[in-house]
């Protein structure tokens, strides 16, 4: 009878001990999230094809490289209405158990603006900073699917007014889609979820119209259970961002945007640090961490890239 019971404390000895050890399951942090967007603001304007951008891009391989993921650099050069400009997808993939991928994208560029100093605070630092912190959390999760990280390049238009017969803006998210075409590797692309300019003190996001409907219900469905339906209000917009290429190639897409009328600030200089807070960052990767799961399932269902 002893023996049995000195058995038995020992199992629970050794259960304590193993769920003490355990790894505590990833959370997303604002205010890291916040500090690697105050080190990108610190770098100044970041126009496509600028010195800043390049240091942009050396800070993003290294904080990704220091939580163990890999970024691979895509380079091309856009023809755009102020001429030939080198611009540079950054791709960081974190293996899952399938090869099928989901894409969580944000643009890193900020718009050229020449009569004031404008720093992007908010658009695109805040989709820069929420993406590298992204990656932390998701690498240290079980993926079911394999997760790309996509910094896109060239999603601000050259000329002062973004011009939709030119197609002078989303040069990198036509650039990945045209190549993932090229080599035959958007057919394992199962969603794709852009981030932009959700960093804002009073964020407000609505359902984007074009957003495909699935991703987006399972987002706001998300943002309910966790009380979040201030901040993803149930109101409809049309946006024009880095998802419309994805979406036109037949990928499922959604993007999470506060749009630009409601952020008085956006394209200003007045676009800075003191416009932003930790909180909206950490709102979002609330939710996504959230709605996750769901996507993933549904995600890994989709037959092929037929169908929304």
């Amino acid at each position: 009878m002893r023996s049995s019971v000195v058995v038995g404390m020992l199992w629970m000895l050794t259960v304590a001990v193993a769920m003490a050890a355990a790894p505590a399951p990833p959370k997303f942090d604002g205010g890291r999230a916040y500090e690697y967007l105050r080190q990108v603001v610190a770098f100044g304007p970041r126009p496509a094809g600028s010195p800043a951008l390049e240091s942009t891009r050396q800070y993003i391989k290294k904080q990704l490289a220091e939580a163990g993921i890999q970024v691979i650099e895509q380079p091309f050069d856009a023809d755009t209405p102020i001429g030939r400009v080198h611009m540079v997808n950054l791709v960081a993939r974190i293996p899952g158990a399938s090869p099928d991928r989901i894409v969580f994208a944000g643009h890193y560029d900020t718009k050229l603006f020449r009569e004031f100093r404008f720093v992007g605070a908010n658009d695109a630092g805040s989709s820069t900073a929420f993406l590298i912190e992204w990656g932390r959390v998701l690498k240290a999760r079980k993926n079911p699917l394999t997760t790309e990280l996509l910094f896109l390049d060239g999603e601000e238009a050259t000329l002062p007014e973004w011009d939709t017969a030119t197609k002078d803006h989303t040069y990198g998210s036509r650039h990945y889609v045209e190549a993932a075409q090229k080599d035959k590797s958007l057919s394992s692309l199962r969603a794709m979820i852009l981030v932009d300019m959700i960093g804002d003190r009073d964020l407000n996001i609505r359902r984007e119209s074009a957003s495909s409907s699935w991703l987006t219900d399972a987002i706001w469905a998300a943002a309910k259970r966790l009380k979040y339906g201030d901040v993803f209000l149930d109101q409809t917009e049309a946006i024009e961002d880095d998802h419309i290429p994805f979406l036109d190639a037949g990928v499922p897409a959604v993007d999470i945007i506060d749009g630009p009328g409601s952020y008085p600030p956006w394209h200003t200089a007045g676009d800075t640090l003191d416009k932003v807070s930790a909180r909206s960052l950490q709102v979002v990767g609330d939710v996504l961490y959230e709605a996750l799961p769901t996507i993933e399932k549904r995600a890994a269902a989709r037959p092929g890239r037929a169908g929304f």
